[in-house]
Order: structure tokens, then sequence, then C-alpha cells
């Protein structure tokens, strides 16, 4: 067949790669992929997905198996929300194109099976890719990035058919997170850079020695840059601990707030003490409560993060938005519909806040950041009080 400009050929060694750069939502590059991997009779096709991701794709149903109370347990709210954005922001581009979601890796995937070729994830675990990007980013940081992914979400009606060909320039996680990555370019060496070696082992190391490989065309020049370059998986699968700094400053704010607390008191007597109790209070369980409320959360639920802030505030081993994320759960329990339709009600923000699976981790980010901001607030103020009594 004719050379394609999306088709790239790799060797090592006596294997032979025909790599494949494709855009995750053009019926163009589904179609590509299906035929060179019909004229290439290869013995492995390797895809751009995770183990996860491609069990996504064959097990419709996942999402009904679900256990949102071990997801809050295990502090991981944040990162499904974020995958459940990530999903729905390329859904709803496919949705404008008349096209499944990722069809080109599910062409791949049908092509494979029809030639009888091996399959090969060859991308990254997303959660770890997602896990190694928190480790990386502030408070601050992880507010723009959620507030950025939920605008994605109203900018897909803008997108003619010409700037979704232009993604195949681009990385999906990359475009939606462009905004923020220009501010913070470690996020690219991780979404980015990182994939690309990884990508590249992982080719180059599929069984078979004819291997068709089927990418995101953003990956395309990474992949050739590493190409011949030793990767360490290890490394790049392993999970940073957060930084010792960070572990101490948890335990050291509250320890300075108590400390403030104790000094008012022996300095402004009970008035300035209860005083500065009253500004923490205040600040910490207004700013949480109106996370909770902007999430829709249930009446016991907004009590809860307004009860629970000023406390969990001072105990870095709980957060607030982990109590009211549970009482939102027990008050609000998601039914059979409400997984059975996730897929379905992730493709709009009225779909996010009216699934009680996903309004569930909405009240946990939302609470989180409004008891961290109660924090900023409450500090300042307490120093008020103590600089009306020196």
């Amino acid at each position: 067949m004719k050379e394609h400009p999306d088709i790239h050929r790799l060797a090592c060694g006596d294997k032979e790669v025909t790599l494949i750069g494709t855009a995750h939502v053009s019926k163009a590059s589904a179609t590509l992929v299906a035929e060179v991997i019909a004229a290439e009779h290869p013995d492995t096709v390797c895809v751009e997905l995770c183990e996860s991701r491609l069990q996504s794709i064959r097990q419709a149903a996942r999402w009904q198996e679900m256990d949102i109370i071990r997801v809050i347990r295990e502090k991981k709210a944040f990162l499904l929300l974020s995958n459940l954005l990530l999903a729905s922001f390329q859904r709803r581009i496919a949705d404008r194109m008349d096209i499944r979601p990722g069809q080109e890796m599910i062409a791949a995937l049908d092509a494979a099976e029809a030639a009888g070729a091996q399959i090969c994830t060859a991308d990254r675990d997303i959660r770890v890719t997602l896990a190694r990007t928190w480790r990386t980013m502030g408070l601050w940081a992880k507010a723009k990035l959620l507030f950025q992914m939920l605008l994605s979400l109203g900018e897909i009606e803008d997108l003619s058919a010409e700037d979704i060909e232009k993604m195949k320039q681009a990385d999906m996680l990359d475009t939606i997170l462009s905004e923020v990555g220009s501010a913070l370019p470690q996020l690219h060496a991780i979404l980015i850079d990182e994939r690309d070696q990884y990508l590249a082992h992982k080719i180059r190391h599929a069984p078979g020695q004819r291997v068709v490989a089927v990418v995101g065309a953003g990956h395309v020049p990474g992949i050739k840059a590493y190409w011949d370059l030793p990767g360490d998986l290890v490394a790049l699968e392993t999970v940073p601990p957060p930084k010792t700094a960070f572990k101490v400053l948890g335990w050291l704010l509250p320890l300075a707030i108590l400390c403030l607390f104790a000094y008012g008191f022996y300095r402004g007597g009970t008035s300035a003490g209860s005083d500065m109790i009253l500004w923490w209070f205040a600040a910490n369980g207004i700013l949480a409560g109106i996370g909770a409320l902007i999430a829709w959360g249930h009446p016991l639920t907004v009590l809860s993060s307004v009860i629970a802030a000023p406390f969990t505030s001072l105990n870095p081993l709980v957060a607030a938005g982990w109590v009211s994320g549970l009482v939102e759960a027990f008050s609000r329990k998601p039914r059979v519909r409400d997984f059975e339709h996730l897929q379905e009600d992730i493709r709009s923000i009225r779909g996010f806040w009216s699934n009680k699976v996903t309004r569930i981790l909405l009240v946990v980010v939302f609470t989180n950041l409004g008891s961290s901001l109660g924090t900023l607030v409450a500090f300042p103020m307490l120093l008020r009080v103590l600089g009306g009594i020196a």
C-alpha cells in the first residue's frame, strides 16, 4: 500500500515496527489503522492503552462494580474525578465527530484479533501517570487543573472538524491541560515525555518480529527520540512518596495553630482566645460548607463539612472532604442506575452534578478545597487578633 504520512518505519535488530500516529477521535485514523494491520499481518499489535483502559473498552459494565466508599477511604476521589473528566472530554469530541471514543484503538484491537496477532498494552497505567502528576502539584495547581478540566467541557461546542484533526499534533492529556502545563512545565514531562519513554521501551520489547504500534500522533516524535535509548520502566512506574517537607509541614501547621490558640488565651484571656477559635471555626466551616454546596451536597453533607473542617484541618491524617464524601454516600447512596448511566452522564457538566457517583467525588474535592482555603483565610485573622493584644 502507498505509504501514508502518519506511518513511520522503525527497526530494532531483526524486529520491524510500523508506527501509526493517530488522532484519538478521527474516523480517518480508525480506517488507516485497520488497513495497515490487515496489510502488514503483524505478530503483535501494540496499542496506546494500559491494562485498565483496555478492560474499560472490553468490559463496559465495569463501573457497576465500583466501590465508591473504598475510593474515598483510599484517598483516590481526586484521581477518579480527573479520570472521568478526561473521559468526558474525549467522549464529547467523539460525539461531535460521530465516532466512538478511542475508535482507532478499538479498530486496532478488532483488526489484531482478525489477523491472529497478539495484543500488547504499551502505555503506562493511567493511575500511575495521574498519581505522579499530583505529587508534583501544590493545592493551587490542583485547583487550577480541576477548573481547567471542568471548563474544557464547555469549550467543545466551539471545535470544528479541522480543530479535531489538529489534535493529531498533541496528546489528549496535553490538549486538555495545555493552559496548566504552560505554567507547570514539569507536568509535560510526566504526561508526555515519560510516557514517550515508556511507549518506546514497550514497543521495542514487544514479542514477535513484525509489530504494528498504534499511538497518538503527539507521541511519535518522542518515541523516535527515545527509540535507541535504554528505558527504566521501574523508575517510570514508581509513584514517589509525598515529600518529607510536606509531611513535616502537615504536622507543623496544626501545631502552630494550637500554639497560637494557647498564646491567645495566655496573653489576651478568654475573650481573645475565644475570638481566635471563633475565627478558625467560621473560616474553615463556612468555606468547607460552601464547597459542599457547590457540589450540590445533601443538607447533612453540608452540615458535616461545616462541623468537620475546623477539626480535620488540625489533623493531617483526616480531610474534611473524606468526612463529607462518606456522609453524602450514605445520605444519597448511588443506585444501580447511577453506575449504569455513568458513561452517559459524564458527557455534560450537568451530568457530573446529577449523577450520584460523580456528585460524591465533587463533594470530596470541593469540600477539601474549601477547607484548605479556610485555613489560609483563618491564619492571618488569628495573627490580627494577637496583634490587638500585643
